[in-house]
């Protein structure tokens, strides 16, 4: 199981890094294939725009010397207003609507006049962040001005235009993003789901060993206890069979409350417990669950401390529950606890609280066991102390009937030294 389990999440998170590397890919690709098509339209776009400029604004003609009317220069044919919406015309044609750019017309001899938009020079220093494409102006070929025309070059910048691609592709790259996330949740979840199915299916084995242990140990006793019975000197003997009849009873009672313990976790999973809410004394409630307790603390020679501090003890509680919850946690330090232990169970108040502190000097809890003491099912490991009997649901059936008070409750202990339970429950008004 836990071969398949390894191999399960191998590729699982191989399948999960392949999707995400090849979508990498085709986003990078898809940018790519922007640019260019961008540039194709730019240059496209540019040499349209160079065509209408080279067309003159006004027919010649030939009253004087050809000198004085003959105008071959874009930049004294045209004003920097009228060749911007010659040039956004064609960007619009060509599908470049929201495009950006700046233009500047220039002379081969750099010591002569210039034609440019306002914020030319500032993306022209910056070309490493800008496409920029450079155009011949050249009259049509034949014409009579192909030979006067002078040697002009249309410059043309596309300002930012990564950022232009990486606007166009923002939900492609939010949609890969969000799928990514997707299944990457989708990955963990999934592992998370198989680690605690594996969890399950080991808690739900330790619980039918344990429990077949359990009821095994009172079956072999009451067997015997029968075989003893059908003995014909005991049968004459009223004393050992009182005894023997008073094992069986015993044995049977010890059974009776671990299928109830059984039955109760699984009304509490199912909520179908109801609670029979009254106005009582916690002190009172404690005292009762105490009693139970005494004399198997004197046949290990422990001692117990009370130290009712509460000034105020009513609360809003069933006192059946609340008296078994109290029980639970005092039967739980008194198992995990060596020879002469010593329980103190200690009571006090906030401004709206009740509070209840059961204290042990027992083997305690490691960090990763006091993390999982309330789990269902869940057993501490007990090191050299073999004689802890129980199903794990102890602690579980506490934190239950704490929170269905509207309680909480705390674990505090040391590796060594002891535990210490803590509950807090509202004072009844």
């Amino acid at each position: 199981m836990k071969k398949v389990f390894s191999v399960i999440a191998v590729l699982s998170l191989l399948s999960m890094l392949g999707l995400i590397f090849f979508q990498f890919l085709w986003l990078k690709s898809a940018k790519e294939t922007k640019e260019q098509q961008m540039k194709d339209k730019i240059t496209v776009a540019v040499s349209d725009a160079a065509t209408r400029l080279m067309q003159l604004k006004k027919p010649f003609s030939f009253p004087g010397s050809v000198q004085s009317d003959i105008r071959t220069s874009v930049i004294e044919l045209y004003s920097k207003e009228e060749i911007a919406d010659i040039l956004r015309r064609s960007f619009d044609r060509h599908l470049l609507t929201k495009v950006p750019f700046e233009f500047a017309v220039v002379r081969s001899n750099p010591a002569e006049d210039q034609l440019q938009s306002d914020n030319f020079i500032k993306y022209y220093l910056d070309s490493a962040n800008n496409y920029n494409h450079v155009i011949r102006l050249e009259s049509p070929s034949g014409s009579l001005l192909e030979s006067l025309s002078a040697d002009e070059y249309l410059m043309v910048i596309v300002p930012n235009q990564k950022t232009i691609i990486l606007r166009q592709l923002t939900w492609f790259i939010i949609g890969a993003i969000l799928f990514t996330l997707i299944i990457t949740a989708s990955f963990f979840l999934t592992i998370r789901a198989l680690i605690r199915q594996k969890k399950l299916s080991e808690i739900k084995s330790d619980f039918i060993n344990n429990m077949t242990h359990e009821f095994k140990t009172p079956l072999a006793t009451i067997s015997l206890a029968v075989d003893a019975l059908r003995n014909e000197k005991v049968m004459e003997d009223r004393e050992k069979s009182a005894y023997f009849t008073g094992i069986i009873k015993e044995e049977n009672k010890r059974m009776n409350k671990q299928v109830e313990t059984i039955l109760q976790a699984a009304m509490l999973e199912k909520q179908q417990i109801h609670l029979n809410l009254k106005k009582i004394s916690a002190h009172q409630m404690i005292s009762a669950a105490v009693n139970n307790i005494r004399l198997p603390l004197q046949d290990k020679q422990g001692n117990l401390v009370l130290q009712f501090s509460a000034s105020k003890d009513m609360v809003l509680a069933d006192e059946v529950h609340f008296t078994n919850l109290i029980n639970s946690l005092l039967d739980n330090a008194l198992k995990y606890s060596g020879e002469a232990p010593t329980i103190k169970v200690i009571t006090s108040n906030t401004q709206s609280l009740f509070k209840v502190r059961v204290e042990d000097n027992g083997i305690g809890m490691s960090k990763e066991t006091l993390g999982r003491i309330f789990e269902k099912f869940y057993r501490a490991h007990t090191g050299n102390l073999h004689n802890v009997k129980g199903f794990g649901l102890g602690l579980s059936y506490v934190k239950t009937m704490v929170e269905a008070h509207k309680g909480s409750i705390k674990a505090e202990s040391t590796l060594g030294k002891g535990s210490s339970f803590t509950i807090q429950i509202p004072l009844a008004k």
